[in-house]
């Protein structure tokens, strides 16, 4: 069974996030879309909110689980048998940022693939950050 970890914090869940999540679904069985926690950060959003605002997108796609985790992304990928991570990258800073940490992932555990999907078009400006500051302004 092909299984993949699609991480991220989710504060809030985009149309972007889920537009690559969707692209990807025919490529695995089971994706775990895992909202991070980190007890360093403040989040707009609480983590129950989060992940109820993810299902509600994706309800609609069976084969996807959203949960929560902290602690390093492979680890999750060892406890619920992942051998993908998917990222998404919207221009040249995210695939720097990105390939720093698919390399450091790599050398944790070389069995484990990191895929980097480019946004498509019509989402490369968006980010989550910029959705946090609209709903601030509404």
């Amino acid at each position: 069974m092909a299984t993949a970890v699609f991480p991220g914090s989710f504060d809030p869940f985009t149309v972007g996030h889920e537009a690559i999540l969707r692209r990807v679904l025919p490529l695995f069985d089971r994706i775990y879309v895992a909202v991070g926690v980190n007890s360093d950060k403040h989040y707009m959003f609480s983590t129950d909110e989060r992940i109820a605002r993810i299902r509600t997108a994706l309800s609609d796609c069976p084969t996807v689980e959203v949960t929560s985790y902290s602690g390093m992304t492979i680890d999750l990928c060892h406890e619920l048998g992942a051998k993908a991570i998917i990222r998404g990258i919207r221009g040249p800073q995210d695939f720097e940022y990105e390939q720093l940490i698919a390399t450091v992932n790599r050398r944790l555990d070389p069995t484990i693939e990191t895929l980097l999907i480019l946004s498509d078009a019509e989402h490369k400006d968006i980010s989550s950050t910029l959705e946090r500051e609209k709903l601030l302004h509404q």
